[in-house]
């Protein structure tokens, strides 16, 4: 064969597994069910409560995790054996207040075995047809049939008045819990925000893109003293609680999505009280990106 024609087929073979790379990294975005924020005055009569997990939410399509963003979480072979070959809605998780831990461990390319071995997948919901309270049952029998370690249901309970809720959310805080979830049990499963599934917190919280860094004054001369963020719809305003002095002298790119805490909203309809939670880099790596 000519050495003109080899060297066409030599790209021609690398070009295509190229494309089968990409082809496996790549996934639509998992149509995944969105919380609202619970208020005083919902009736609880239909709803069951859970503890909301500090975790990063994962959507198991039978074969691999999915971001909500249809990127691919790089579990290790063993972590994954005997999990059921049906989709399955939850969170990787490594214990509460280990959030930036946990990030840094499933976002890899390639997993670290040592950081896998703390972490479970904590499932809570079933992508399929028919109510909550139908697809929980479920759900119990495929997990009771599972015989991996590292697959955990998430306990649902009865949720009853808004008193016993704020009691049970004040003593979860206190062993360092976030919060609570509230789920419909007659509800169907169905992507989008909707009051099907409600958070209870002691707090508010949201996400926005930094915009820049606003130079600090006093004890945080030559550090950072505030972050400029944008919200998804285009309103900036300034954070400058929240964060550590690490932080301060290494602050999160412009470009990078924060989360933060908040208590109401002002009367131009900013968030009241904006202070910093965490970086919210829950997204898998890419690739050749360097992180």
């Amino acid at each position: 064969m000519p050495v003109k024609s080899v060297s066409i087929t030599v790209q021609l073979v690398l070009l295509s597994l190229l494309l089968a790379t990409v082809r496996v990294g790549l996934a639509s975005q998992p149509p995944v069910p969105l919380a609202n924020t619970y208020q005083n005055g919902v009736s609880l009569a239909d709803y069951w409560v859970s503890e909301k997990l500090d975790g990063v939410r994962a959507y198991w399509d039978g074969q691999r995790f999915l971001s909500r963003r249809g990127n691919v979480y790089q579990a290790p072979a063993w972590f994954v054996a005997g999990f059921p070959a049906v989709p399955l809605d939850g969170e990787l998780w490594m214990g509460r207040q280990r959030f930036a831990e946990l990030s840094g461990a499933v976002r890899k390319q390639t997993p670290v075995d040592s950081q896998w071995r703390d972490i479970q997948f904590h499932v809570f919901d079933l992508p399929a047809s028919g109510v909550f309270k139908k697809r929980y049952k479920r759900l119990q029998v495929l997990v009771q049939q599972s015989d991996s370690r590292y697959l955990k249901l998430v306990e649902q309970r009865q949720a009853t008045s808004h008193t016993k809720l704020m009691s049970r959310l004040e003593k979860l805080v206190a062993k360092g819990g976030e919060g609570l979830m509230l789920k419909r049990q007659h509800s169907l499963y169905k992507a989008g925000r909707s009051d099907d599934l409600l958070k209870v917190k002691t707090f508010s919280d949201a996400d926005a893109v930094v915009v820049e860094h606003l130079a600090g004054k006093g004890r945080l001369q030559g550090m950072m003293g505030a972050l400029r963020v944008e919200l998804p719809d285009g309103r900036r305003f300034r954070i400058g609680t929240g964060f550590s002095d690490e932080l301060r002298a290494r602050p999160p790119a412009p470009g990078t999505r924060v989360t933060f805490k908040y208590y109401g909203h002002t009367a131009t309809g900013l968030p009241r009280f904006a202070s910093f939670l965490r970086v919210r880099n829950d997204e898998p790596e890419t690739p050749g990106s360097g992180l």
